[in-house]
């Protein structure tokens, strides 16, 4: 499943954030209205095919790039990536050790 179809229902059983920072996949008009009714700042760069483009505020899109690299170092783990617990509730177990580990270090 794509980001952009998972966004609206987690945004929606979420408190608003000040900022959402997503890639351009997620860049769709509906999301970015989505966004504004509820006084979100989309940081959000265009995709190429968009005939005008919509300004975002790259500073901040450059801190995605930590949360990307902490997902990856996360997935390292055989375990998590491919999902060998049975239970939820052990996954997100293991998944909160991984990356207490990898804070750590």
């Amino acid at each position: 499943m794509a980001d952009i179809s998972a966004a609206p229902p987690l945004l929606a059983a979420m408190p608003a954030p000040a900022r959402l920072i997503a890639d351009r996949g997620c860049d769709a008009k509906y999301l970015r209205g989505a966004l504004a009714a509820r006084g979100v700042e989309a940081v959000i760069p265009s995709t190429r095919s968009r005939k005008c483009a919509i300004p975002h505020d790259a500073v901040a899109y450059r801190e995605r790039n930590k949360i990307e690299h902490a997902f990856c170092a996360i997935k390292d783990g055989r375990r998590i990536a491919t999902r060998q617990d049975k239970l939820a509730w052990n996954f997100v177990s293991a998944t909160a050790i991984a990356a207490a580990i990898i804070w750590w270090t």
